[in-house]
């Protein structure tokens, strides 16, 4: 555990000391989007802070290799090498998209090659644990098509959550630390060495987004662009097609040892774990398909329907919303971790039960902003303060004194983007980019 939490340290470190370098010189190179109406964010706010995020990624695995435990990582397998090459193919596109907007096609085409990338080396899924059933063996084309598909739907749904600033690195960061814990307990408590890559994986990719996080906090000092997003994408599937495509509890174990597994970590959880660590960006990746279908628009057409988006129109803040996504992200990814170690308790499911409850009220909070007491007025924010209803003349007293005795000026509108029109942000990893539309 020692040299995990190494390693994560060092990959924090690297990506926050990088991004206040990578900021400048992303201002430098002039990748600033302009503001578009449907923007969130109101300044012009530099990109490319997946420069620092990959640099990262090599600081971590460098260490990884040079240490005692996690050396035999790299000895005994190749799925290190294989990350590390299809992260360097998908991040080169990334930071050529960020400054030159590459059409969508290509930048699919890329997702494709990085995850060809990474099967030719040994980083693919072999087989599957499927209820009832056991493990099926997958044959080449079989396992080379499902990576491929898992890579591209993983990097479009980072991508599609990274509305918000803060919301992209954080909820991969609590999906990965969810990821950590399952892959470590198989690793460490029942000594399945197949399971060790995932486990660093897990670790890097956490040190990636708690080092960039600082940065990307509201208000964003830097997005991390499509070389950001499709890079922690593709490092979230690499984790999750190596614990799932790699790991055969019925080849490692026999007699009771086997059923000890089993019992504690159900042959279904290897195949439902990577599924629900993703599971808010892909219902929202979902969501934004059907809806766009509908209206007759295309799949990757740019509009303000995404799940944060709607948070926004309901009421919450910008925090809020974020913390709010952040809340649900957690109780899915350690709800289904806890099932995983006790699938017998009842306690477990009145808890996430429970925790559901209080996601509802939280989502519903606007619609019901209690007012506090007028003796506590003092110490709480202003909006759970009793507004002062004031005459219309004083009202219009206080509007001069506040104007100086000269109207106010009418804010100048802002021109609107019409639906589906690609422009320097767009909607996904594949289409027209949506994380800096803030």
């Amino acid at each position: 555990m020692r040299e995990y939490l190494l390693t994560l340290c060092v990959t924090a470190a690297v990506t926050y000391l990088l991004t206040g370098p990578v900021r400048k010189f992303a201002i430098a190179a002039g990748a600033m989007p302009e503001i578009r109406a449907r923007d969130v964010h109101r300044e012009p706010t530099p990109r490319l802070g997946g420069i620092a995020m990959f640099f990262g990624l090599c600081a971590g695995l460098l260490v990884a290799s040079h240490l005692t435990n996690l050396n035999q990582v790299f000895e005994k397998s190749n799925e290190p090498r294989a990350l590390l090459s299809g992260a360097a193919v998908i991040w080169l596109i990334g930071v050529l998209d960020d400054k030159f907007e590459i059409d969508a096609l290509i930048k699919l085409g890329a997702q494709m090659i990085a995850a060809g990338v990474m099967v030719m080396q040994g980083l693919t899924i072999l087989w599957l644990p499927i209820p009832s059933v056991g493990t099926v063996a997958l044959t080449q084309w079989q396992g080379t098509l499902l990576t491929v598909a898992l890579v591209v739907i993983t990097i479009n749904a980072v991508n599609f959550v990274d509305g918000l600033d803060g919301l992209a690195a954080g909820m991969v960061c609590i999906a990965a630390a969810a990821f950590f814990m399952y892959a470590y307990r198989i690793w460490y408590s029942y000594g399945i060495e197949a399971a060790a890559p995932a486990t660093l994986f897990a670790a890097i990719l956490m040190g990636m987004c708690v080092g960039f996080l600082p940065h990307n906090m509201h208000p964003a000092r830097i997005f991390m662009g499509d070389s950001g997003s499709m890079l922690i994408g593709l490092v979230l599937a690499a984790g999750a097609i190596s614990i799932t495509g790699q790991v055969d509890p019925d080849n490692l174990f026999g007699g009771s040892e086997r059923s000890t597994v089993h019992g504690m970590v159900p042959i279904y959880i290897p195949l439902l774990m990577p599924l629900t660590i993703i599971a808010i960006p892909a219902a929202d990746l979902i969501l934004a398909i059907v809806r766009r279908t509908w209206r007759g628009q295309s799949p990757f057409a740019a509009d303000r329907g995404h799940l944060h988006h709607r948070l926004l129109e309901v009421g919450h803040s910008h925090s809020r919303a974020v913390l709010i996504m952040y809340f649900w992200s957690a109780l899915i990814a350690f709800g289904t971790l806890a099932y995983s170690v006790n699938s017998a308790s009842m306690w477990i499911v009145l808890g996430v039960v429970f925790l559901s409850a209080i996601g509802l009220l939280l989502l519903l909070l606007p619609r019901f902003t209690p007012r506090a007491p007028r003796w506590a007025e003092s110490f709480v924010p202003p909006r759970y303060r009793r507004r002062k209803v004031l005459p219309e003349a004083e009202q219009a007293v206080a509007t001069e004194d506040a104007t100086g005795g000269v109207p106010a000026e009418e804010p100048e509108p802002r021109t609107p983007v019409a639906v589906g029109v690609s422009g320097v942000n767009g909607a996904t990893a594949v289409g027209s980019r949506s994380r800096t539309a803030r």
